[in-house]
């Protein structure tokens, strides 16, 4: 019997697989290497770093809650000997693809020529109009994404991790060069840095994400739980970033200087105003 260890985009997923007919062990990649501070490294004591005190100063998760959730889940994979295949379950999204590449540096690090690699990535599904998250399938139809799993090659994982050293690197320009569909197991690549360019600024300084924030708050709303719904049915329509709540309101935050609560509701200042003007 072959030996399974599915390696996770998300507790959501989690939860579909458990009630699915796939056997195998379960890692949940509990991070979102889209947003602060990230070295090459990924797993190095300097890699953890960063990302907890990132977690911690940023967005208020205490270093033991960021160790319990994504350190202790993750270093498991230093230990992949045991097993006969690794399966990436990822999404097209931004947030998924950032971390897909990251994964496959990690697991370069662990490599063992023995064991298989597999990548179930969704998006473009026949008959549909929409790309596909995994939480637009059943557990029933999880062992069809499981059947058509994408084998990866060493060189596979080497062209991501490739990527990855790009993305860390962050400039626009060589993002712009660089052929993200070279590789053609990766599907959504390309198409995750296309969005993340979108996050450099514009000519007034603000990037897209921030510009549709004032623009939400230009229209009149009444609290941030208004915006960040509007945003999430935005990035649904328009995106393909796979952000959360906990990432716009931290946009929200970092916004703060542009608006102010008026009359119970929330408002542009005058610096706010003469950025969409």
């Amino acid at each position: 019997m072959v030996k399974s260890l599915h390696i996770l985009n998300g507790d959501s997923t989690s939860e579909i697989l458990k009630q699915s007919d796939i056997e195998g062990d379960v890692i949940v990649w509990r991070e979102m290497l889209c947003e602060g501070p990230v070295i090459n490294d990924v797993g190095s004591d300097a890699f953890w770093v960063k990302r907890y005190e990132y977690f911690e100063n940023e967005l208020g998760v205490s270093k033991l809650e960021y160790f319990d959730n994504t350190i202790k889940e993750l270093v498991k994979i230093e230990d992949i000997s045991q097993y006969d295949e690794i399966v990436l379950w990822f999404e097209f999204d931004l947030f998924c693809q950032v971390n897909l590449m990251a994964l496959a540096a990690y697991l370069l690090k662990y490599y063992i020529k023995k064991v298989n690699y597999y990548l179930v990535c969704t998006g473009k599904e026949k008959g549909k109009e929409k790309l596909q998250t995994l939480a637009d399938y059943s557990s029933k139809t999880y062992q069809r994404l499981y059947q058509n799993k994408i084998k990866l090659s060493r060189s596979n994982l080497l062209f991501a991790e490739q990527c990855w050293h790009l993305y860390v690197e962050n400039d626009p320009k060589k993002y712009r060069v660089f052929n993200f569909n070279k590789n053609q197991k990766f599907a959504y690549f390309q198409l995750a840095i296309d969005q993340h360019l979108q996050r450099f600024p514009s000519q007034n300084g603000l990037n897209q994400i921030e510009n549709k924030i004032l623009e939400i708050i230009s229209l009149g709303v009444s609290d941030k739980k208004m915006i960040v719904r509007e945003l999430l049915f935005w990035q649904r329509k328009e995106t393909v970033y796979g952000f959360g709540d906990m990432q716009y309101f931290q946009y929200l935050k970092n916004l703060s200087d542009y608006y102010s609560f008026k009359n119970g509701f929330i408002a542009l200042n005058e610096k706010g105003k003469e950025l969409i003007l």
